[in-house]
């Protein structure tokens, strides 16, 4: 049952992203910062982790998860270290997911020569 619950919430979320895509003016890159805000935000509330538990993957891999880890990464570094933990909290605990990205990134540029359409 985890991999149906995964399956028809990221099916949902992504769902939901394409028809804002497709019914509104709004560009991909505004639509990605709305998701990581508003995983922060139900993140702040305490709603996502019994979400997660529900949804697993789908809903920890959606850009909704990377609002979550951020505010995560926020909340345990603002209890250690005060006020300073609001601007390094969420580069801690985003770091390795950039990082993956980048290092990825960069590894498939290098396997596919990519060209520009004509």
């Amino acid at each position: 049952m985890d991999y149906v619950n995964a399956f028809w919430v990221g099916g949902l979320i992504c769902a939901l992203v394409q028809i804002l895509m497709e019914k509104t003016k709004m560009m991909p890159g505004r639509i990605m910062v709305l998701l990581v805000c508003l995983g922060a935000v139900i993140s702040v509330f305490g709603w996502y982790e019994p979400f997660m538990e529900y949804a697993g993957a789908g809903a920890s891999v959606p850009l909704l998860g990377y609002g979550n880890i951020l505010m995560k990464g926020v909340k345990e570094a603002v209890d250690q270290d005060g006020f300073i933990g609001l601007f390094k909290g969420g580069f801690t605990n985003g770091a390795v997911g950039c990082s993956a990205a980048l290092v990825f990134g960069y590894l498939a540029s290098l396997l596919f020569r990519s060209k520009m359409k004509k």
